[in-house]
């Protein structure tokens, strides 16, 4: 149980600094554009600088699930790993920000989340909720991983967690997916204009379940 608990320690310290490194990155970013409201002063067209925050993303994911393969040793433990890795960088990606700039002021500003594969957005609160998820959910199945608890779900159970999957990227790239047959410019001038509340509480609530059903979970291998 302590080197468990070991363990989930180093991989919190290495989600903070890389949110560290990350929330940097976006001030200089926003520094360059001068942008004071992401509605109104982020760019409307790709430039040279697009293929590389793209890239950036990209790796982060790369980053965070290397780390998670690293502290676990079977697949439900480095998910777990990775999830919380992920959860906690979310999360103290925008403490970072507060620190440094002051943003956000609140958790109901509209934030562009993520590009790929197309522009993510959503209020603050949106993934910071989804991130505690990941966080609970990783936790659990890493100490039922290390108790020698399998992780089993029935189809349903995968079912749900993959419709509330697709559903929360729907609520959050809707805007975009509807412009995009116009192209990539088009994409790049989409601007949220409501959040689907009730959608996002759908996925968020098939996320919950999910996580429940993990901690369900007491057959040992």
């Amino acid at each position: 149980m302590k080197q468990v608990i070991k363990a989930i320690t180093v991989v919190s310290i290495f989600a903070i600094a890389m949110a560290y490194l990350e929330s940097a990155i976006v001030v200089y970013l926003r520094d360059i554009y001068d942008i004071k409201n992401l509605l109104t002063d982020l760019p409307t067209k790709p430039d040279n600088y697009t293929l590389i925050e793209i890239g950036r993303e990209l790796f982060t994911l790369v980053m965070l699930a290397t780390v998670g393969w690293i502290a676990g040793q079977k697949w439900a433990d480095r998910i777990g790993f990775a999830a919380i890795a992920f959860g906690i960088w979310d999360i103290f990606y925008y403490l970072w920000l507060a620190v440094f700039i002051g943003w956000p002021e609140s958790l109901f500003e509209w934030d562009i989340l993520f590009l790929i594969p197309l522009p993510w957005w959503g209020p603050v609160y949106s993934p910071l909720l989804i991130a505690v998820l990941m966080i609970a959910g990783g936790a659990i199945a890493v100490f039922k991983t290390t108790k020698g608890i399998a992780i089993k779900l029935s189809v349903v159970d995968w079912c749900i967690f993959s419709f509330s999957i697709l559903l929360a990227l729907f609520v959050f790239m809707k805007d975009a997916v509807y412009v995009f047959p116009q192209g990539t410019e088009a994409v790049a001038k989409v601007r949220p204009a409501n959040f689907n509340l009730p959608l996002y509480v759908i996925a968020l609530a098939g996320m919950v379940f999910y996580t429940f059903r993990i901690f369900q979970q007491s057959k040992k291998n």
